[in-house]
């Protein structure tokens, strides 16, 4: 499950260290925030893959975070775990119907809780047949919005490079060659230029950036993007 983002909102510094070394260590993209004002804030502006929300935080409580996540149609399919500082809350906070998709509470093994992230992750993407937000190494493209994020970072588009890019990331390591990606973008009875698909890919190439690798050249096929 390697590149996807994770976002901690948790108030104490040791376990946002210990969480960071663990998730990053297993190939995941993380992000942190010390109080609840930055961490709703974050979500919203980085839409991660999953959030791990600590119950109680300064600014913003956990389950204000979570209603607000839930409220949204832009964020309301982001998987939450919350953490709790004793397990007796858990029962409770499911009564209170918060919306988070999972509960661990503190003190925990790490290699529990991580298995309980690949496991909300792997639901998640099972769960959602046609999104309107895809995510991969982050780059986030939303097509309730039409908004591309590079690392929480607005960058234009066309909307061929949109949909371009799109075609690309819902599976990463799958070579389309150019005549299957025109088809995606414009159907049967268009011409196919197989320059043309170039050209959007030097483009799509530029406006990356730092990720500009993502896309790679598969010989004799067309194009990928790096799995």
């Amino acid at each position: 499950m390697a590149g996807e983002t994770i976002l901690i909102i948790e108030d104490e510094p040791t376990l946002i260290d210990v969480l960071t070394y663990n998730l990053e260590s297993q190939g995941y993209i993380v992000h942190s925030r010390d109080n609840g004002i930055d961490g709703l804030a974050a979500v919203k502006q980085l839409l991660p893959d999953l959030v791990l929300l600590d119950l109680m935080l300064p600014g913003l409580d956990g389950l204000a975070i979570c209603r607000n996540l839930k409220s949204s149609q832009v964020t309301q399919d982001i998987p939450i775990l919350m953490l709790t500082a004793k397990s007796e809350e858990i029962d409770e906070l499911v009564g209170f119907q918060t919306g988070a998709d999972d509960y661990v509470s503190k003190p925990f093994k790490v290699v529990l809780l991580l298995a309980r992230i690949k496991s909300l992750l792997r639901r998640t993407l099972a769960s959602s047949d046609e999104k309107d937000i895809l995510k991969y190494r982050g780059i986030v493209l939303d097509r309730l919005q039409y908004k591309a994020l590079n690392d929480g970072a607005t960058f234009q588009l066309t909307p061929t490079e949109f949909e371009l890019l799109w075609q690309l990331m819902v599976h990463p390591g799958r070579a389309y060659s150019r005549y299957d990606l025109m088809e995606s973008l414009m159907g049967d009875n268009t011409l196919v230029l197989e320059r043309t698909i170039d050209v959007h890919i030097r483009a799509l190439r530029k406006k990356l950036g730092d990720k500009s690798a993502l896309i790679e050249t598969v010989r004799g096929v067309g194009y990928r993007v790096h799995a």
